[in-house]
């Protein structure tokens, strides 16, 4: 049983170590390097290590536990009550330590090399995308400048292109040679874009858990990979509506006196799979996707009383909560819709229902 426990203060050149006993007696406080950090742990009999959830934490986790270590990370936001009076790399070090000793503490799963790859090409296509955009929005006001308006979004590109590329417009030679700079611009990224977007298909195409995801109406490639980079592992969660919390797709609470006050989305979790949800639900709600749900439905009775966004976000919560129950059952979407008809024995079916 290990009977230390060491506290990291993560940085990059040096690192302030706090060590203790699993009781908090101290035990050592060091500053290392880098380079003297690895060779203490290495050293080091097996310990408890505890560092927080930042850009590195992963990689120094996957390190600690070739040497025999077990490793926990912590957000930082529940670091922060646990400093004493000033802000220093050792007030941080303990209380990183001390906030790992509370019972009730929750920890961060370190996050693979292939979830770590996969985050890196996608959060390059949605680098690429935001680039784009600021190109599109600096022509679209460049050309506002001359008199020229055009409504915002990518879809109208090709108006603007025609008038770029017109010789006979009254666009000075000097605007025209900078819009035409930006129209390159907004190709060459298109062209990078496509690029990442075909491979994030390819790496869905790959697993058997991004493939399964797909089965939900609403669920793309993009919305898999980014549940399998940025996702834990679904076991953390004890049920569906866990899930949907970590998302911040709940109301927030201010509630007391045993009187519930509920206010809008707490958005607090990771961002990124909590708004490729909301998409894939509002895609669900309107246009052509409205036309198949039917009037009897859960979706169609809150739809002739409720706000479109309102209704997606809850159409949101309830997609996440289905997929956890579709990964952690290992099954296919199952239409809620079409479980009914089932007699009593089918398998379980992978929905919201008890979830």
């Amino acid at each position: 049983m290990k009977d230390t426990m060491i506290g990291v203060d993560l940085a990059k050149s040096v690192f302030q170590l706090h060590g203790a006993s699993m009781a908090g007696h101290l035990k050592f406080r060091k500053k290392v390097t880098r380079v003297q950090f690895r060779d203490f742990m290495a050293k080091h009999e097996p310990a408890v290590v505890v560092m927080e959830a930042c850009g590195s934490a992963s990689y120094w986790a996957r390190e600690m536990a070739k040497f025999g270590h077990e490793v926990r990370l912590i957000a930082p936001q529940y670091v922060r009550p646990f400093v004493k009076r000033q802000k220093n790399d050792a007030a941080d070090a303990e209380a990183i330590v001390i906030a790992a000793r509370q019972p009730e503490m929750r920890f961060v799963e370190p996050k693979t090399v292939e979830q770590q790859s996969r985050a890196a090409v996608f959060r390059s296509r949605e680098r690429l995308v935001h680039q784009r955009t600021g190109d599109v929005n600096a022509l679209r006001a460049l050309l506002y400048e001359h008199g020229h308006v055009f409504p915002v979004g990518i879809r109208y590109l090709d108006r603007m292109t025609v008038l770029v590329e017109d010789k006979t417009s009254d666009l000075p030679a000097l605007i025209r040679e900078e819009c035409q700079d930006l129209l390159a611009q907004i190709s060459e990224k298109t062209v990078r874009i496509a690029k990442r977007t075909s491979k994030l298909k390819t790496l869905a195409a790959e697993s058997d858990r991004a493939r399964r995801l797909q089965t939900m109406p609403g669920v793309g490639p993009l919305t898999a990979i980014a549940v399998e980079a940025f996702g834990p592992d679904m076991a953390q969660f004890k049920t569906g509506r866990d899930f949907a919390a970590w998302l911040g797709l709940v109301p927030r609470q201010h509630s007391s006196g045993g009187k519930a006050r509920l206010g809008r989305m707490t958005k607090a979790g990771q961002a990124d799979i909590r708004r490729l949800l909301i998409i894939g639900a509002m895609s669900r709600v309107i246009g052509r996707g409205r036309h198949k749900i039917k009037a009897e439905s859960w979706v169609g009775g809150i739809l002739n009383r409720k706000p479109k966004m309102l209704v997606a976000i809850a159409l949101a919560n309830k997609m996440a909560r289905q997929m956890w129950a579709m990964l952690t059952k290992n099954e296919d979407y199952r239409d809620p819709a079409l479980a009914v008809r089932h007699d009593a024995y089918a398998e379980p079916l992978a929905t919201v229902r008890g979830v």
